[in-house]
């Protein structure tokens, strides 16, 4: 039981639980990280199907009430247990894919779309080797939002995630199932995406751990090259810092034929959990690039973390990147409606005829209906004005080692609000502003950035702070964020729903 009790230190559950029984331990299935399900596996205290067992369990007692599995591959988990798991850093443990951005060969992907609801890839994703030679069990796909274009995990075609930390309440997205399921206590961690936040903005709404890798990082192929022109990127939520760097040593690197990958980090990200990063020079801003309206409990998220880094030994001073945020606005508007179009150009090919307005959600149209306007000289120089973003971001880390912000303007939002259906355009794209007014200036610049649950409101809802550092840098970032970890640990605070 060594690897469980060690487990329990770093969670800081104390010497009364880890002294309990064998029998016990093992059936408290929400106790453990996934590294710590993993030592139970190796130690042979649980098998594999015991733990998929207990994951199915939580899906269908839970799932009814948060809906964030929308795809269940019961069998295909099953199936790859029978034929033996590789041996990983996560032999055994259950996990859950995002229904957008990884194939599973032989599973629908729908993508958050109707279009898609019959689309079975005949292939894997680079990433989803990855993860299955990690030893992970796949059991299910997670809720996205259309085509991952909203923060609020809504859609036609599955209905809304609830956030259950309050049900009347968003997951937020696009990644919201995944984190969803997270905090409903199903699995420790789970795949996401972030193309203006994706992952960082479910982890904020759900009090849990978000990390966007540096720009290439991790593999997007084999049937792209980048997401988004680059700014969009697969890693995972989690609930402990050390899970989401096992993962990305287990998945990061490029594959065969990537255009351009990320810098090759120094050791594993997991060697760096529990080193001392050292006296760093934070900036800290409270202030959106967009000029949006920040909430108080957000303002007040950031007020707390920057004095927790003032006493955890850290040079703090208000500071922040000079950005030509209009440039950039209409930089990304017309990458992202330039995408929407493609992906209408991809429906028509799975349903065999032209997409209509009345086969995606009235957002997802409006996207690719704007996109006509725009020539190919204006993608061109959409890019450029995407990269030297990316450059006055570079510069402002010369000077300092990390920057903290609010990870969004808002706490979670009511389910409704950011509606791709019921939301007029006018309405759902401001208050999209919002919630990527602090997000999305780093999926253009392509450095790393975490969200981590620090703040609560007085409602009870998570409100999680975003660091940034350099590009390439995340060990600094998990050096960081473990030392958080430790100073205020957040995994034992649950949701009351769960």
């Amino acid at each position: 039981m060594a690897a469980a009790v060690v487990f329990d230190q770093v969670m800081g559950l104390g010497p009364d639980y880890a002294r309990a029984t064998s029998e016990a331990r093992s059936s408290d299935y929400e106790c453990y990280d996934g590294l710590g399900l993993a030592g139970l596996v190796k130690d042979g205290t649980v098998s594999a199907s015991e733990l998929l067992e207990a994951a199915i369990e939580r899906v269908e007692k839970r799932n009814p009430i948060v809906n964030a599995v929308v795809n269940q591959m019961y069998d295909e988990a099953k199936a790859a247990i029978a034929a033996g798991l590789p041996s990983g850093p996560f032999t055994g443990v259950p996990y859950l894919l995002k229904d957008l951005g990884a194939f599973y060969a032989g599973t629908i992907t729908t993508f958050g779309s109707g279009a898609f609801r019959k689309f079975i890839p005949d292939h894997d994703s680079e990433m989803v080797l990855r993860l299955k030679r990690a030893g992970l069990v796949i059991f299910g796909k997670t809720h996205t939002p259309e085509l991952g274009l909203s923060t609020s995990s809504e859609s036609r075609l599955f209905g809304a995630t609830h956030n259950p930390w309050n049900l009347e309440y968003s997951a937020g997205g696009s990644s919201g199932g995944s984190a969803a399921a997270i905090a409903s206590g199903i699995v420790p961690m789970a795949h996401g995406t972030d193309g203006g936040g994706s992952i960082r903005i479910p982890a904020s709404c759900c009090g849990l751990f978000g990390l966007k890798p540096t720009r290439a990082r991790t593999p997007v192929g084999p049937d792209v090259g980048e997401w988004w022109s680059g700014m969009a990127i697969p890693h995972a939520i989690t609930r402990s810092v050390r899970d989401s760097a096992a993962l990305l040593d287990a998945t990061a690197g490029a594959e065969i034929g990537d255009p351009y990958w990320a810098p090759p980090p120094k050791r594993s990200y997991q060697s760096e959990v529990g080193v001392d990063p050292g006296k760093l020079r934070i900036a800290f801003t409270a202030k959106p690039w967009n000029f949006h309206e920040v909430d108080l409990e957000c303002g007040d998220s950031v007020n707390e973390a920057a004095k927790l880094c003032e006493d955890i030994g850290h040079h703090v001073e208000e500071a922040s990147p000079e950005i030509n945020q209009v440039a950039l606005g209409k930089a990304i508007g017309i990458i992202i409606t330039a995408q929407t179009r493609a992906f209408m150009n991809f429906a028509a090919v799975v349903l065999g005829r032209e997409a209509t307005a009345e086969d995606v959600e009235a957002v997802t149209w409006a996207y690719a209906e704007y996109a006509r306007q725009f020539s190919a000289s204006d993608y061109a120089e959409a890019i450029n004005a995407v990269h030297r973003t990316g450059r006055a971001v570079g510069r402002f880390f010369t000077r300092y080692d990390i920057l903290l912000t609010p990870t969004m303007c808002t706490p979670p939002h009511k389910l409704g609000e950011v509606s791709m259906m019921k939301t007029d355009i006018e309405t759902f794209n401001f208050i999209e502003s919002g919630d990527v007014a602090f997000t999305q200036l780093f999926n253009a610049s392509g450095n790393p950035a975490i969200s981590v649950p620090l703040h609560w409101s007085a409602e009870g809802l998570p409100v999680g702070v975003q660091f940034v550092a350099p590009f390439g840098d995340e060990a600094t970032l998990f050096r960081l964020a473990a030392q958080l970890e430790n100073a205020r640990p957040w995994a034992n605070r649950r949701p009351p729903q769960t």
